[in-house]
């Protein structure tokens, strides 16, 4: 059995019910991340906002039986909780209709939140966030308190305010993005897209960026680590849907980032608990860390 005790990781951003043709399902990019590195015995928090409705009580409820902190996320009285119109598109990936002026859009900056993040090894969040001025500069501040700053760049059209991405990707001191994403920043920019190398160089030189992970789905993952890039093959699975791919993979990695492993074992770590969640339903299937582990040795030779 693992044990939650190690260093706190904050996730700040979007907490919502996904709503499928199949059900309901607790959700949001962040929460996903603070899910799965709950599961891997890291002291996840989520820092988000509800509504005082229903649906909040259910994802308050939700969340206490996973045995996760609530303590961050805030009660709005005034606006509803976050939803997503999900579906599945024929190759099985997700897309939504992302609902607007919810609760997550207007998460309030706290006395408490300073040492809340000074105090955590991480503080991840993404670019959907920014969408609502009330949310984006609350997490301008946070920014500012944070020792390592982890922007899961996760573009959601038309969600996209790039003159603010800048300002995020200046800030960050890890950056994940995968290879659509790659293309379209530099694209903003005004720079051609060459090849995976010379296009996350640019980035790492434009925004002085030390580490960028580049996730590329079936064809794995890299890992840029100033002038060293670290190649990973993905985990051969039969996908069930890739919901949570993207978050999973993430958690995964930061659950031995922020222990100081080395990039072997972080990257290891992180494929294989995105090919993971990938061959279960949704982002946040029920299961145990024995689970993850049994499922990680079974597959480790399994690369494509």
């Amino acid at each position: 059995m693992i044990t939650n005790n190690l260093n706190d990781v904050v996730c700040f951003g979007e907490i919502l019910w996904d709503i499928f043709p199949s059900g309901s399902r607790a959700g949001g990019a962040p929460f996903n991340v603070a899910y799965n590195l709950f599961k891997m015995g890291t002291n996840s928090k989520m820092l988000s906002r509800i509504g005082n409705d229903e649906l909040g009580d259910r994802l308050l409820n939700q969340i206490k039986d996973w045995g996760i902190s609530t303590d961050s996320i805030q009660v709005d009285t005034g606006k509803a909780t976050g939803t997503v119109i999900a579906d599945f598109d024929e190759h099985g990936e997700a897309v939504y209709d992302i609902v607007q002026d919810v609760a997550w859009d207007y998460i309030q900056l706290l006395p408490e939140h300073q040492e809340l993040i000074q105090n955590s090894e991480a503080f991840v969040f993404g670019s959907l966030i920014t969408r609502n001025e009330e949310s984006r500069n609350t997490l301008l501040q946070l920014l500012e308190y944070s020792k390592f700053r982890v922007f899961d760049v996760n573009f959601r059209p038309p969600f996209i305010d790039f003159e603010f991405i800048k300002k995020l990707l200046h800030k960050a001191d890890l950056v994940k993005m995968n290879k659509a994403e790659l293309r379209t920043i530099l694209e903003h920019l005004g720079e051609d897209y060459i090849d995976e190398d010379t296009g996350i160089h640019y980035l790492q030189n434009y925004f002085t960026l030390n580490e960028i992970v580049l996730t590329k789905g079936s064809k794995g993952a890299r890992y840029f680590v100033g002038n060293t890039a670290y190649n990973f093959p993905a985990v051969h699975i039969e996908i069930e849907d890739t919901v949570g791919s993207g978050d999973s993979f993430l958690a995964g990695f930061l659950s031995k980032r922020i222990q100081g492993r080395s990039p072997e074992e972080i990257m290891k770590q992180a494929t294989s608990l995105g090919a993971f969640i990938t061959s279960k339903s949704g982002a946040c299937p029920d299961y145990t860390y024995e689970d993850f582990k049994a499922f990680r040795e079974i597959n480790s030779c399994k690369t494509s």
